[in-house]
C-alpha cells in the first residue's frame, strides 16, 4: 500500500507539474518566459529530491522491520525466563534495547511517511495506535515484553549438600519441624604393647612382654527433632541410644603362659541428650559464604566410665592380679560439654565449598570415684577432661535435582586429661582424623536419605564409620 501510495505522489507531482506548466503558459505573458521556465525547472528538481527521499525512507523502513522481525523470532532462554516472570539478563537487555531502536527508527520514518502520504484505511483494519510500532498486530517487541507471572522470592537460604558431618548447613525453614532418625555404625581395632623388664644388650630383653589387641563396636541410633523458630533461628534436640561391645585379645603378664586370653564386655542404654540453637549471621552470595553460628550442650544423660564396675580386687593401680579392664561398657562420656561453633558455605556453582570451626569445652567433676569388682570404691579425686579443637572442610556437587555427592576431611585436637591439676600419666595430646565421603538422595521434599561414609587416618581414630540419616519434613 505505501508503495502505490509512492506511485500516487509521483503521478500527483508528474500532473501537478504539467498542470504548473499550462498555466504558466497560459498567465505569463510572452516577455515572462525564461523566469517562469526556471521556476518550474526549480519545482521538478525539488520534487525530484523528495521522492529520492522518500525512497530512501521507505528502503530504510523496510530493512527496519525485518529487523524487528528476525529479533522477534528469536526467543532466547533468556526471554522465556522473563516471560515466566524471572530477572531480565544482560542478553535480554541488549536484545531489547536493540529492538527497541530499530522500533524507534521505524516509527520515527513511518511517521515521516504519512506524513507525505495520505492511505486509505481499509475497513476490516485495526487502527494504528492498536498496532505496535515496528511490529504486526497482536506482536509485541522484544524489549516490551511484560513478564507473566511473578518472580520466586529468594529465602536467602544456603544451598543444600549431602551433609557428612554432625553439624547441618541448612536450617531448618520458619514454623518446619524436621525428624531425623539416624543410625550410626563404628569400628576400631587398637594395638598396645607393655615390656616389663630390663635389657642385657639393645637386642635383647629380659622380662615379659604384655600384648593386648581391643577392638571395639559401637551402633547409636538417634532421633533428632528441629524447629525452625524464624527463617534465621532453629533449634535442635537429639536423643541417642548407644549399644557397644570390645573384644580384648592379650596375654598379661606375669602370667607365665603363651596363650592368649580373651575378654568381652559390652552395654546398652542412653546416651548423652544434646541441644543445639543455630543462628544464620549473614546472607551470602558467590563471593561472600554463608555463616552460621551455633552453640551445643552436651548432657551425661549416659553411663559414666566410672559408674561401671571394673576388674580390681582392691587397687587397679597397684592390683597385678586383675586385668584392670572395664566389666561393662559405658554410654556417655560423664562430662558435661559445651560446644560454640561457625559453619560456613561458599557456593560457586556448581559446587558448594563447606566447613567448620568448633571448640569444645568439658565441665570438670569434683569427687570422682571407680567401683572395684569386690564393692569397693576408689577416689579419683577432680578429673577435668582435656578440650577439644575440632574442624573440617569439604565440597559437595548437585549432581541433578534429586542427588547430590560430598567428600570431606574432619580433625579433632584433644588436650591431655588431669587428675587433681595434674596431667594423668601417660594421657598426652590426641590427634583424630577422618576422611569422609557422602551422598544423599531427595525423594521429594518431605523425604531426603544420607548416606555417609568415613575412614580413620591416625591410630587413634575410629577405622571406620557409617552413617545413614533420614531427615522428614512437617
Amino acid at each position: 500500500m505505501k508503495k502505490r501510495s509512492l506511485q500516487g505522489i509521483r503521478y500527483a507531482g508528474c500532473s501537478t507539474m504539467l498542470l504548473l506548466g499550462g498555466m504558466t503558459h497560459a498567465q505569463t505573458p510572452p516577455d515572462a518566459g525564461p523566469p517562469a521556465a526556471a521556476r518550474l525547472e526549480s519545482m521538478q528538481k525539488e520534487l525530484t529530491e523528495q521522492a529520492r527521499q522518500l525512497e530512501a525512507m521507505q528502503r530504510a523502513l523496510a530493512e527496519q522491520e525485518a529487523t524487528i522481525r528476525e529479533l522477534r523470532n528469536t526467543m532466547s532462554p533468556d526471554a522465556l525466563a522473563r516471560k515466566r516472570g524471572g530477572q531480565r539478563t544482560g542478553g535480554d537487555v541488549a536484545t531489547g534495547a536493540a529492538a527497541a531502536g530499530a522500533a524507534s527508527s521505524a516509527t520515527q520514518i513511518n511517521n515521516t511517511v504519512q506524513q507525505g502520504i495520505q492511505a486509505q484505511q481499509q475497513p476490516n483494519q485495526a487502527p494504528p495506535d492498536a498496532v505496535p510500532p515496528g511490529g504486526q498486530q497482536g506482536e509485541s517487541v522484544a524489549g516490551a515484553e511484560e513478564p507473566v507471572g511473578r518472580p520466586p522470592v529468594a529465602d536467602g537460604r544456603p544451598p543444600e549438600i549431602a551433609p557428612i558431618f554432625d553439624q547441618p548447613g541448612v536450617l531448618t525453614p520458619a514454623g518446619k519441624i524436621i525428624v531425623e532418625p539416624s543410625l550410626q555404625y563404628g569400628y576400631s581395632s587398637n594395638n598396645r604393647v607393655a615390656l616389663v623388664g630390663y635389657t642385657v644388650i639393645p637386642a635383647i630383653l629380659i622380662g615379659l612382654i604384655d600384648v593386648r589387641e581391643v577392638k571395639t563396636t559401637t551402633y547409636i541410633g538417634a532421633v533428632a527433632f528441629r524447629y525452625g523458630l524464624t527463617k534465621r533461628l532453629e533449634i535442635e534436640a537429639k536423643v541417642p541410644y548407644v549399644h557397644s561391645s570390645s573384644d580384648t585379645v592379650s596375654r598379661e603378664v606375669f602370667t607365665g603362659t603363651a596363650v592368649d586370653n580373651v575378654f568381652n564386655s559390652s552395654g546398652s542404654g542412653l546416651g548423652d541428650v544434646e541441644a543445639t540453637l543455630r543462628y544464620q549471621l549473614n546472607y551470602g552470595n558467590e563471593k561472600m559464604p554463608y555463616f552460621i553460628g551455633w552453640l551445643r550442650y552436651k548432657s551425661n544423660t549416659g553411663r559414666d566410665p566410672f559408674e561401671v564396675v571394673t576388674d580390681c580386687v582392691t587397687r587397679c593401680v597397684s592390683n597385678t592380679t586383675g586385668t584392670g579392664l572395664p566389666l561393662g561398657m559405658p554410654t556417655g562420656t560423664g562430662f558435661q560439654a559445651i560446644q560454640p561453633g561457625v559453619t560456613w558455605l561458599l557456593p560457586t556453582d556448581p559446587a558448594v565449598f563447606f566447613g567448620t570451626f568448633s571448640y569444645l569445652h568439658n565441665f570438670a567433676r569434683d569427687n570422682v570415684s571407680r567401683t572395684v569388682l569386690n564393692g569397693q570404691t576408689e577416689s579419683l579425686g577432680k578429673i577435668a577432661p582435656g578440650d577439644i579443637f575440632q574442624f573440617n572442610f569439604g565440597m559437595g556437587l548437585s549432581l541433578n535435582e534429586h542427588a547430590s555427592f560430598s567428600i570431606g576431611y574432619d580433625q579433632s585436637i584433644i588436650w591431655p586429661t588431669k587428675q587433681n591439676g595434674q596431667t594423668i600419666p601417660g594421657s598426652v595430646r590426641i590427634t583424630q582424623g577422618t576422611l569422609l565421603v557422602g551422598y544423599s538422595y531427595r525423594f521429594n521434599d518431605r523425604y531426603t536419605l544420607n548416606l555417609s561414609v568415613g575412614a580413620g587416618l591416625t591410630r587413634d581414630t575410629p577405622d571406620l564409620t557409617v552413617t545413614l540419616r533420614l531427615p522428614i519434613t512437617f
